[in-house]
C-alpha cells in the first residue's frame, strides 16, 4: 500500500468508497467474474453474492457474474479462463470488448482448508472489518485503483491470495501495455520452487524504485533453484538501493542475499483474451486441467521455448492430452509479450491451507499490522486478551466468557457454552456447542447445515489440521497408508466398528481419500452432531470404541453436494 498511510487505513478507506455506492463509468470494474467447480459450488456463490447486494455491502452498477465449469474433466484454473472468455462473449458479444473484468478463479473444494469449501475460497472470513470482511471485499478494496489505470481487458486472480504493496504518492500500477502484463514481488528462491519465477530482460537503471515497469525474457513455472541460476532468474540484494519485502506464504521466512521475482496476478489485454477464446471455440471441449499461470505465461516473452510443453513434473494428473493442448497455447501465443510490473516494496500472502490459516490470523504479527486484524472480530467473548504474539482468534462468533480457547486457534460463526475448552492450533468452523466438550489440540471441525430429502439435517467433519485430505490411494488394500489424526486409518475404522467395503468411499472407487471416506455422521441438531464428531476423534485419541454403525455417514464430498448455505 502507498506509503502515506498505512494498509488498514487504505483498506477501510477503499471499503467505505467502494462498498453500496453506485459507480461511475471508468471508476471500477465492468465485470467482476467468479469461477466455481459445479453447479451446486455456482449456486451457492450466487446466494452470497446476491444476498451481499442486498445489504449493500459490494458496489452497485457493476455487473457480477459466478461462471461455472463445464460438466466432465477437471480443466483447472487456465481452463476456468478459457471457459469464462466464452461466457462472456455469450452473455455481451462484442460488448465486452471495451469492458474492465476482474475475473477471480475461486472454482476448487479448498481441500487443504475445508473450512472454506462450503462457502467458498472468495467468501473466506478474515478477522477484521464490521460486517466482516471476507476475501471478496478485501479484493475488491486492494485492485480499487487498478480499473482506472487499465486498457479492456482481464485480469486474472485467485481467491486465496493478499497483494499488498507501497509506491510512491503519485504512483499507478498501470496495465496499459499491448500482450500480457503480471505483477513480480521479490522472494526467496526456496519460495520460487513453488510458484513462477520471471526472467527480466537486463536494465539500464542505476538506482531501483518501490514500482518498475520490465519487460520479460521468459517465466519459469515452479523451477528448481539449479534452473533459476541457470535462466539468469535470480538478483543479489546488493543492487538494492533499499531493502525489499519478500513473500511470505510460510513461517519464518528469512531474507536471503539471493532472491528472484514470483508472480501473483496477471492482465490480458483484449486481443490475447480474444485469440485464446478462439482457440477454445475450435478445440470444443477440454479434458485435461490447464494452469493459467504454467501455461499460458510460460509461452510468453521472446525466450519462450516449447520445452516445458513436455514438462508433467508439476502435474496432479497428466491426462494424454495435456501435452497437445499445450503445444497448441504455446504456437497461439507465442511472440506475445509479457510485461512485469516490479514491486520491489511488497508482500504477497497465500492464505490457501490449515498452516497458513492459523499463522496468519494468530501469530503473524506483519499481516497483522498490515490489515489490522482482529482478535476478536464482529464477536462477543469477553476473555480474549489482547496482545502481541501468539493468540487466539474469533471471527462472528458468540462465546461464553467462562469457556477458554487455547492460542493459534482459530473460532468462526461458532457458538461456544461455559464448559468448552480448545486446545492450541484449533479451527472450530460453523458449531454450536452446548456441553461440556474439551477438543485436542490441533483439531479441525467444521459443521454443515444439509438439507436431505427435504429435511434439515447436521454433519460435522473432524480431523487433524495437519491431515492430508488429498492423499489418496487407489485400492481398499492400501488404504492403510491413509492417516487421520496421525493414526493409521485402517485402526481409526476398526475403533469405529466400521467394514472395509466399497460402499465406504463415495465417488471415483480409484481414488480413496479422507475428503470421501463416509465416516461423519449426520444428525438432526447442530449441537449433537459436534458432540458426535468429537467422540470420533477422542475414540481414535484414546484408542477406545465408539461405534458409528447405527450412524447414517457422510463423506466430506458428499456434505458439500447436501450443503445448505442458506442456513448456515
Amino acid at each position: 500500500m502507498k506509503p502515506t498511510t498505512s494498509a488498514k487505513g487504505q483498506i477501510a478507506f477503499r471499503r467505505e468508497k467502494a462498498e453500496g455506492k453506485p459507480v461511475a463509468a471508468g471508476e471500477f470494474w465492468d465485470i467482476v467474474a467468479i469461477t466455481a467447480a459445479d453447479e451446486k459450488q455456482e449456486l451457492a456463490y450466487k446466494q452470497q453474492l446476491s444476498e451481499k447486494l442486498k445489504k449493500k455491502e459490494l458496489p452497485l452498477g457493476v455487473q457480477y457474474h459466478v461462471f461455472v465449469d463445464p460438466p466432465g474433466a477437471k480443466i483447472g484454473n487456465g481452463g476456468s479462463t478459457l471457459c469464462a472468455l466464452r461466457c462472456l462473449e455469450k452473455l455481451y458479444g462484442d460488448k465486452w470488448n471495451s469492458f474492465t473484468i476482474l475475473l477471480i478463479h475461486s472454482g476448487g473444494y479448498s481441500q487443504r482448508l475445508p473450512n472454506a469449501s462450503a462457502l467458498g475460497k472468495i467468501f473466506t472470513a478474515l478477522p477484521f472489518g464490521n460486517p466482516i470482511y471476507q476475501m471478496l471485499e478485501l479484493k475488491l478494496a486492494m485492485y480499487i485503483d487498478f480499473p482506472s489505470h487499465m486498457n479492456p481487458g482481464i485480469l486474472v486472480t485467485c481467491a486465496d491470495d493478499i497483494e499488498l504493496y507501497s509506491v510512491g504518492e503519485s504512483e499507478f500500477i498501470r496495465f496499459d501495455k499491448p500482450g500480457f502484463t503480471a505483477l513480480a514481488h521479490p522472494s526467496s528462491l526456496t519460495i520460487g520452487t513453488t510458484h513462477g519465477v520471471f526472467v527480466l530482460e537486463p536494465c539500464n537503471y542505476l538506482e531501483y524504485g518501490d514500482l518498475e515497469y520490465r519487460c520479460c525474457h521468459c517465466f519459469l513455472h515452479k523451477p528448481s533453484i539449479e534452473k533459476m541460476h541457470q535462466f539468469g532468474a535470480v538478483c543479489r540484494h546488493g543492487n538494492f538501493s533499499q531493502q525489499a519485502f519478500v513473500r511470505d506464504d510460510i513461517p519464518s521466512l528469512k531474507v536471503d542475499p539471493e532472491y528472484v521475482y514470483t508472480d501473483s496476478l496477471f492482465y490480458m489485454d483484449q486481443k490475447s483474451a480474444k485469440k485464446l477464446l478462439a482457440f477454445y471455440e475450435k478445440i470444443g471441449t477440454l479434458s485435461c486441467e490447464i494452469d493459467a499461470y504454467g501455461d499460458f505465461l510460460q509461452a510468453l516473452g521472446p525466450g519462450a521455448t516449447v520445452e516445458y510443453t513436455r514438462n508433467t513434473s508439476n502435474v496432479t494428473k497428466e491426462e494424454s492430452e495435456l501435452v497437445d493442448v499445450r503445444q497448441r497455447i504455446f504456437h497461439l501465443l507465442k511472440g506475445t509479450s509479457l510485461n512485469v510490473v516490479v514491486l520491489n516494496n511488497s508482500k504477497f500472502y497465500h492464505i490457501g491451507t490449515t498452516e497458513e490459516y492459523l499463522f496468519h490470523f494468530t501469530s503473524d504479527s506483519s499481516l497483522k499490522s498490515e490489515l489490522g486484524l482482529q482478535s476478536l472480530a464482529f464477536s462477543i467473548f469477553p476473555a480474549v486478551p489482547e496482545c502481541s504474539g501468539n493468540t487466539s482468534c474469533i471471527i462472528q462468533s458468540i462465546l461464553d466468557s467462562r469457556c477458554s480457547v487455547a492460542p493459534g486457534s482459530v473460532v468462526e460463526y461458532s457458538r461456544l457454552g461455559p464448559d468448552v475448552s480448545v486446545g492450541e492450533n484449533c479451527i472450530v468452523s460453523g458449531s454450536h456447542i452446548v456441553t461440556t466438550a474439551v477438543l485436542p489440540a490441533y483439531s479441525f471441525v467444521c459443521s454443515l447445515s444439509l438439507k436431505m430429502n427435504g429435511h434439515l439435517k447436521y454433519s460435522t467433519m473432524a480431523f487433524g489440521v495437519q491431515d492430508n485430505l488429498k492423499k489418496n490411494v487407489k485400492t481398499l488394500s492400501d488404504i492403510k497408508l491413509l492417516q487421520f489424526f496421525g493414526v493409521c486409518f485402517l485402526s481409526c475404522l476398526d475403533i469405529w466398528n466400521l467394514k472395509i467395503t466399497e460402499e465406504l468411499f463415495s465417488g471415483n472407487k480409484t481414488c480413496l481419500s479422507l475428503w470421501n471416506a463416509r465416516i461423519f455422521p449426520v444428525c438432526s441438531s447442530l449441537s449433537d452432531s459436534f458432540t458426535t464428531s468429537l467422540k470420533m476423534l477422542n475414540a481414535v485419541q484414546n484408542k477406545s470404541t465408539f461405534s458409528l454403525n447405527n450412524y447414517k455417514l457422510l463423506s466430506i464430498e458428499e456434505m458439500l453436494v447436501y450443503k445448505d448455505v442458506e442456513d448456515m
